[in-house]
């Protein structure tokens, strides 16, 4: 029996099998607001046969996008434009769907990745940036400002306040964006965070404001609807966030109720050296769920379904994230199952793709045709 797609459970939350779909930045909202290319994108992905579909990083204000075609949800038109797009998914949709919500930090304010991904300058359609300290990503860029005690509170806010759009939208998990260079991560890296206050300094005064953010948004998260952190595990610069800083980090979330440890890397440096291989963050996972005792979640590079298996049946993660792989093939769970011997839930107009080998691929279903 496979374990991949065995059920997991998460507070109130319970998973077909251990496959989520990573949260991928698709860079095409308009002002923030969710387009065409979400219902067509996001309704393809919800047919897919994963456990669980996250929604990609989702900006908690303007000035925390990434870029100015992310996905947004900080007023009532960023969020009436999403929930039409919902509405129209769930009609067919056959997982549940999660967001991850996000503010980009001294990232935001970059060109989209396929017009380059640089920083915007401010007469071309930029904005001010802001971070932990007044250090730019680049040493070319120009630097962000940095954060006031009212800004900390403001984007504290900004948080709940899209916490409370997303649980009003009816979405079945939230997943705060600590990673890949991006707010939370700034300030838990020494390499971003410089700061002489109670915010920075030692590691115990780095992970005080990510963990602010993590506290406000559980308290207005009904108690059934799991959140969990995306983290990056470590910097892969000398001198920066460590996996053993991860580590702390989990055991400190999950004093505070957080439900999983989403584990990638990097993203905070260009001096960053990264070693890619399949399945090089894996470890990290590992880690951080044996060492904080929290479900973790595997990602990066996993794009075979044995590999997936084996990541779940060794105990080495509670879940795998898969994200290229699913844009290059949005049915990548039917053939992980189809190879492992599993079954999947797939649509009724889409039962007879079954290959032959994989004729229990759907279960128990009947396809008559006169």
């Amino acid at each position: 029996m496979s374990a991949l797609f065995q059920p997991f459970s998460l507070r109130g939350l319970t998973l077909e099998n251990r496959i989520v779909i990573s949260p991928m930045c698709q860079y095409s909202a308009d002002n923030g607001q969710a387009t065409a290319w979400h219902h067509t994108h996001l309704g393809g992905l919800s047919l897919s046969g994963a456990g669980l579909l996250m929604i990609e990083a989702t900006a908690v204000s303007p000035e925390g996008r990434i870029t100015n075609g992310c996905l947004g949800l900080w007023d009532d038109t960023t969020e009436a434009a999403l929930e039409r797009t919902l509405a129209a998914i769930r009609q067919n949709a056959l997982v549940p769907i999660g967001m991850q919500i996000a503010h980009a930090g001294r990232k935001a304010s970059s060109a989209r990745p396929w017009e380059g991904g640089a920083l915007l300058a401010l007469d071309a359609g930029g904005w001010e940036t802001m971070g932990p300290s007044a250090l730019p990503q680049r040493p070319e860029e120009r630097a962000p400002r940095e954060m006031s005690d009212a800004d900390l509170a403001r984007v504290r806010d900004q948080f709940v306040d899209t916490a409370r759009r997303a649980v009003r939208l009816g979405l079945s998990a939230i997943e705060l964006h600590a990673a890949h260079g991006y707010l939370l991560h700034e300030f838990l890296s020494p390499i971003a965070n410089q700061r002489t206050d109670a915010y920075g300094g030692s590691r115990e005064n780095r992970m005080r404001y990510p963990l602010e953010i993590f506290e406000a948004v559980r308290a207005v998260v009904p108690d059934n609807i799991p959140v969990g952190v995306r983290v990056s595990a470590t910097d892969w610069v000398e001198g920066g966030w460590a996996p053993e800083d991860s580590v702390a980090f989990a055991q400190a979330l999950r004093a505070r109720g957080c439900d999983w440890i989403d584990a990638s890397s990097g993203g905070v440096s260009p001096l960053q050296q990264i070693p890619l291989s399949t399945g090089y963050q894996v470890p990290f996972a590992e880690k951080i769920r044996h060492e904080a005792d929290i479900p973790t979640i595997a990602v990066g590079l996993i794009n075979e379904a044995h590999e997936a298996e084996a990541i779940v049946a060794q105990g080495r993660a509670d879940l795998v994230a898969v994200g290229r792989a699913f844009l290059y093939n949005p049915h990548w769970a039917w053939a992980a199952a189809a190879e492992l011997g599993a079954t999947v839930k797939a649509p009724p107009q889409y039962w007879r793709a079954f290959p032959r080998h994989a004729k229990n691929l759907f279960g128990d279903t009947h396809f008559g045709a006169r």
